[in-house]
Order: C-alpha cells, then structure tokens, then sequence
C-alpha cells in the first residue's frame, strides 16, 4: 500500500491525524492538503518534484553509509601511526562501525514504523554527520572507536527509514524507475570509496592527515539534513497504535552482537574458543527471539513478512549473493594488494571494468528487463556472473602469462554486469508486496542479512583464503589461494541461482 505523493509533497503540511476513510478528492480548496488513506497510488500519478528530491537525500544517505563503511581500510597505517595501538585496535576501528551497524538495522526498521520515518531518518542523518565530526577530531583510539560506533549505529537508523520512504511516496508505476540510479550509484561508489581515500590520504588536506576522510561527511550531511527538512513527508505509513517489544528487541540485538563481532574479529584472531561460544550462544539467543516473537503482541518484525513467499525466498538469495560477492571483492584485493603489491589506487582502478558491468546492468534491469522478464532477469544475472568469475579463475589460474588491468577486466565487466541484473529485482521481490506497516522493518531486514551475510563470506572464505595462502604467502600461495575462493563464490551463486525459481515470475509491485 501507498501514500500518493501529492499528499506527500509539502514537508510544511501537518501529519494526518484520523483521516476520513472515505475522502472525496477536490472537496478542500487547493491551500488545504487534504488527508490521503493508506492506499495504492492511481498507475497513472507521476511523482512529485518533492519525491524526486527525496530520493536525493536518501541517495546520500547511503552513498555516505557506503563509503564510511569502505573508507577507513586504507586509512589504517596512518591512524596507528598517529594515535598509537595495536593491530587489535585498528581492527576495532575498522570493524566498529559494521558491527554497530549490522546490530541495530532491524530494531531500527520497526522504531520507524512506530515513531515515525522523518523524525528518525533526521535523527539518524544527524547523529552520523556529528560522529563523522567526532571522529575527524578523535585524540585517541578508544574516542575514535566510539565515535564509530556511533556512527554505526545512527547509521542503522537513517538506512532503513529512507528505502521505506522511497516506497510510499513513488507510485508502484515509477518505483523502478526511482531505484534505478540507486544501483549504480552503489556499485561506483564502493570502487570510489577506496580510490577517495588514497587521494585525500595522499593530499593530506590542512594537514589533516587521515582525518579528512571523516571529515568529509560533514558538509555532505549538513546539506542532506537541510534538504530533508523540506521534502521529507510527515507521514510515511506508520503504525501509530503498535508497541515497541523490548524483550524481542533486548534478545535480537543480543544475538546479533553474539554473532558479528566474532565474525569480524575471529578470522584475525585465529578462531579461539570464545568465538565459536559467543556464535553458540547467538544461535540460543536467536531462538529465543523467535519463541518470544510468536507470543508477543507487537514483534519486532512483522510476522506476515515471513508468510509471503517472496519475502523469504528473496532474503535466502540476498544471503547467497551478498557472502558470494563479499568474498570476491575481498579476494581480489588481497591478491593485487599484498599478492602483487599493487597501490590501493592501482586496484582499485582495475575494479573500474566491475563497476561499470554493474551500473550498466542496473541501469538495463530498472528501465527495462525487470519489468518485463521478472525473476528471468535474476536467472540471466546470476548465470552471467557465474560465468564472469568462472572466467575470471580460469585468468588467474594462467597466471604464467602475467596478470595486467587489461586481462582481468573482461572477466570483472561480466561477474559486474551479472551481479548489476540481481539488485533492482531482488528488491522488488523483497519488499514489492510488503505494505506501508511492513516496509521499514523489511528494509531493516533486508539491510541486516547483507551486512551478515557480508561478514560471514568474508569470515568464512577470508579464512579459506589464509589456510591455502599459509603462514609464509608469496605470489604462488596467493594466486591458488584467489583461484579456490572464486570456484568457491561461483558454486554458491550457482546454488543461489537454484533458488530463483522459487519465487513468483513477477514481483507483486510490478504486476500485483
């Protein structure tokens, strides 16, 4: 269900209190706004100049989010060196903000649909631009390990309420059409992030050192907290009467700290005993969670979410996908950086070939080919891509030849263009059918399982990586230690391309 988005278009408009279930259009004059149900938008209605700037701002939002969440790798030598620590404590700066933000997304999708989406997308926007503050002017490590916490968490509360938004505000007719620059954006973004960090660390603004890249964010947000106040709806489809379920929201958040700091932290750590405890008692924890769920009057995530087909299917595939693409992204960079001593600018320009192959498959699948073939574009996407790093192992295993940007970037358009057909429709599936009550928290969710997801390829095939790489790795160790991780990535997309036929041919926002 949806808001139209003339009722949305005014952020001066007072939120609707009790609005009449039957309102006749065009009986207010045109000074008053007039309270608009809970219903599907007309196909015909075009999206406002306000919806369109939304998209903006929360386009930022996690354009920002993406590159934070990059950003501080390269960084790390030079935040050693000038606040002091150990490995342990860059790895915390590093790893703080994912585990902050993979914590709180799913509490934070179900506080929007209670509280209201503007407040906290604002509160969320705001709070990140000041930690990005406090991190810029950390003294030392423990305060630069909190501000990213921070940062993490407001992160997690910013993220989910802007895709919600986005969904009531767009007509179904247009949604696509709003989500398409989306993919794009991300996949040039998560190559940027790295090669933005090598500039600013290498022109050393002010003397700013490392600090330039918290920095940064600063005049962004600023920026997209003032446009937000303006075109931010009062009214994103909330449910006004729910409650928040603190002993749901207590075990969730519990079991989701049981698992992600040991995914973070056990690969570097070695696996000791207590990360394989912390991952047990998540597991009992997450039980519990859904034992408490099934009794409670208000969940924390919405229990019709879990009866459309669509919505857990599309989740399992999300998680197939994401550690399949995690894992590769971090082979490859293992590999260039320290196997071939490439500069991380090096590198990362010959990502470039894979971020193209995915904002032009993004581009293609929004305007075009989700529309029309449905799940058949996951099927074509995910198969490109198998193909794609097939290819690519088959280039790295024929290394005698020598490796160079040219010989890789056929291989990285392909797994780039295939992975680019999966998001815009894996999105539809998701969250296409889930109503204005549902979506914050599917979004939350969906956030969720990437970032777990994420960090389980990395924990999982980042260890793979090391044990075949071996204690003393050279240039040989590397290049078989890539060539297993990619047959890996490859077999789990071929087993995630077995579950698309599980879904619908179509997602239910597209053809409902």
């Amino acid at each position: 269900m949806f808001v139209t988005t003339e009722h949305l278009s005014s952020a001066d408009s007072p939120a609707p209190r009790a609005p009449d279930p039957t309102p006749v259009p065009g009986q207010a004059p045109e000074s008053v706004p007039v309270p608009v149900p809970e219903t599907v938008a007309a196909p015909d209605a075009k999206p406002t100049r306000a919806a369109w700037l939304l998209l903006v701002v929360v386009v930022l939002a996690d354009l920002m989010d993406l590159i934070d969440s990059s950003i501080a790798n390269l960084a790390g030598p030079s935040i050693r060196a000038d606040l002091g620590g150990g490995q342990s404590t860059v790895q915390w700066v590093l790893s703080a903000y994912t585990a902050a933000f993979a914590i709180g997304l799913v509490t934070s999708g179900r506080l929007g649909d209670l509280l209201g989406r503007r407040r906290l997308f604002l509160l969320g926007m705001t709070g990140f631009t000041l930690a990005s503050l406090a991190c810029g002017l950390a003294p030392n490590a423990a305060f630069l390990i909190v501000s990213r916490t921070l940062q993490g968490l407001c992160g997690s509360v910013m993220i989910p309420q802007g895709l919600a938004l986005v969904k009531v505000v767009f007509p179904p007719k247009h949604l696509r059409k709003a989500l398409a620059p989306v993919g794009p954006l991300m996949g040039l973004t998560m190559v940027a992030g790295p090669i933005l960090a090598g500039w600013l660390l290498h022109l050393d603004l002010f003397g700013s050192q490392w600090r330039s890249i918290f920095l940064i964010n600063v005049p962004l947000g600023v920026g997209a907290a003032l446009l937000g106040l303006r075109v931010l709806p009062h009214h994103g489809g909330e449910d006004r009467t729910a409650r928040l379920d603190v002993l749901g929201v207590a075990l969730l958040t519990a079991a989701s700290a049981l698992l992600v700091v040991p995914l973070i932290q056990g690969r570097d750590l070695g696996w000791p005993a207590w990360t394989y405890a912390m991952m047990a008692g998540a597991a009992v924890l997450l039980a519990l969670f859904v034992v408490s769920q099934r009794r409670s009057a208000h969940p924390v995530i919405a229990p019709t979410l879990f009866r459309k087909r669509s919505f857990v299917v599309g989740l399992v595939i999300v998680a197939g996908f994401y550690a399949s693409l995690s894992a590769f992204v971090l082979t490859i960079n293992l590999l260039l950086q320290q196997g071939m001593h490439w500069s991380p600018l090096r590198t990362g320009l010959t990502l470039i070939p894979w971020a193209l192959g995915t904002a032009v498959a993004v581009l293609l699948a929004g305007a075009v080919l989700a529309d029309r073939l449905g799940r058949a574009t996951l099927h074509i996407g995910l198969s490109l891509a198998v193909v794609g790093l097939l290819g690519l192992w088959w280039t790295v295993d024929h290394y005698d030849a020598g490796l160079t940007v040219w010989k890789l970037a056929p291989a990285l358009l392909l797994t780039g263009f295939g992975s680019g057909l999966v998001f815009v429709p894996l999105v539809d599936f998701i969250i296409g059918d889930a109503t204005p009550e549902e979506v914050g928290t599917g979004a939350g969710l969906l956030n969720a399982v990437q970032q777990f997801a994420g960090a389980i390829g990395v924990a999982a095939l980042g260890t793979v990586f090391f044990a075949r790489a071996g204690h003393h790795p050279s240039l040989p160790t590397y290049l078989s230690a890539t060539t297993l991780v990619i047959a890996v990535a490859a077999a789990i997309n071929l087993l995630t391309l077995l579950l698309v036929g599980l879904l619908p041919k179509h997602a239910q926002n597209a053809h409902g």
